[in-house]
């Protein structure tokens, strides 16, 4: 089998970790990447190893000052005060760990080379991209470093002028946000849990009217999702006739996931990937954030089979089931875990009431897409 999608992905990851209590003390990428060649799913040419950016590179976006003090902390493997206080690095959310400049460099140069191929006509997926809380100077979020943003700008040197930027992480995309402020080239949707961490993104705020922020209530179930997505997100998306789209696919929205409180199935992230390719064929798909090993690496692998056009088993073959029964997290020994987790990609469909807040969110972007007009 051949597609036009294209998968970037690194060893890096596998052996990397942020220490032992970090909420990404978990394998991700290297489980996806596990999940999909025991599905058959790398034909020729479609996984791409990723380069790591240099920090000439870097500096499209991140002040070399910070690029610099990033370096001397992997080197060094401690911190200053001043850089701790300066640029948040060697902190609980931030810490200092043998690849904190290379990990964070490797996903900054797939989504690099994702915006190039991107650029190409191809559907590309990095799923050690997607670090959206990264600021120029500043760390943030478990974010050393703003793909995302670096990816955008390496399409708009490229020529174009219309990108936009769809986010569905469980958390308000504020480095991303900080960076396209006032953008007449990137309009940026995100799609994030109220009054959730960082605590920005509300209704109002706009970023300079370059965003369309969207915060939805706990408990957000896949009814819920199918009416924004459909009548909130993708308008916003296809009215701005978008020369190319990056999807910040952060899998933390799910319900089984323990730094969010919504209640999705991974069924809304693969819808999502599917209406964005009919509306831009140059597509960017990035990971983000998402803390449950097994829904993580089940619901990336499935966002990996819509771009490259497979279809999702209803059971998985034993080496797949092997590599799910492979992972272990200190959060659920001890306890039971759903079959699901390692039988099946797919989750079950979560459906549930549409609530008066949630109901009225189509009106409110489409009075602002009407103004915009």
């Amino acid at each position: 089998m051949t597609s036009r999608a294209v998968f970037i992905g690194s060893e890096i990851y596998r052996r990397s970790t942020y220490g032992g209590q970090h909420p990404l003390a978990i394998p991700r990428v290297s489980t996806v990447i596990d999940l999909c060649r025991a599905l058959d799913w790398f034909a020729p040419g479609e996984y791409r190893n990723s380069p790591r950016a240099k920090p000439a590179a870097l500096t499209a976006f991140h002040t070399a000052d910070y690029i610099a003090a990033l370096q001397r902390a992997e080197d060094r493997q401690t911190v200053t005060e001043t850089d701790r206080s300066q640029h948040g690095l060697g902190t609980l959310s931030n810490p200092v760990f043998p690849e904190m400049f290379r990990r964070p460099a490797t996903a900054a140069g797939g989504s690099l080379l994702g915006a190039e191929l991107a650029l190409s006509g191809l559907r590309v997926f990095n799923p050690g991209g997607g670090t959206h809380h990264g600021f120029a100077d500043r760390a943030g979020g478990f974010c050393y470093l703003n793909d995302p943003v670096l990816a955008i700008l390496a399409m708009l040197r490229a020529g174009l002028d219309r990108v936009a930027y769809v986010d569905i992480d469980a958390h308000h995309c504020d480095g991303v946000a900080s960076a396209f402020h006032g953008s007449r080239q990137v309009r940026m949707i995100s799609l994030h849990e109220d009054r959730r961490w960082p605590f920005t993104g509300g209704v109002s705020d706009t970023a300079g009217e370059a965003a369309y922020n969207i915060p939805v209530p706990r408990g957000f179930n896949d009814s819920e999702f199918d009416l924004i997505l459909n009548e909130a997100i993708l308008p916003a998306v296809a009215g701005f006739h978008p020369q190319a789209i990056v999807l910040q696919c952060g899998a933390d929205a799910v319900a089984e996931d323990p730094l969010s409180r919504l209640a999705l199935s991974n069924w809304c992230h693969w819808k999502t990937v599917h209406a964005l390719q009919e509306i831009s064929p140059r597509l960017l798909v990035l990971g983000g954030g998402g803390y449950n090993p097994w829904s993580v690496a089940r619901l990336w692998t499935g966002v990996w089979a819509a771009l490259s056009g497979r279809a999702i088993p209803d059971w998985l073959p034993d080496r797949a089931e092997t590599v799910l029964r492979g992972l272990d997290w200190r959060r659920q020994r001890g306890r039971d875990r759903p079959a699901p987790w390692f039988t099946t990609l797919q989750d079950a469909p979560r459906p549930g009431p549409i609530r008066p807040e949630v109901r009225q969110i189509p009106g409110q972007i489409s009075a602002r897409l009407s103004t915009w007009a």
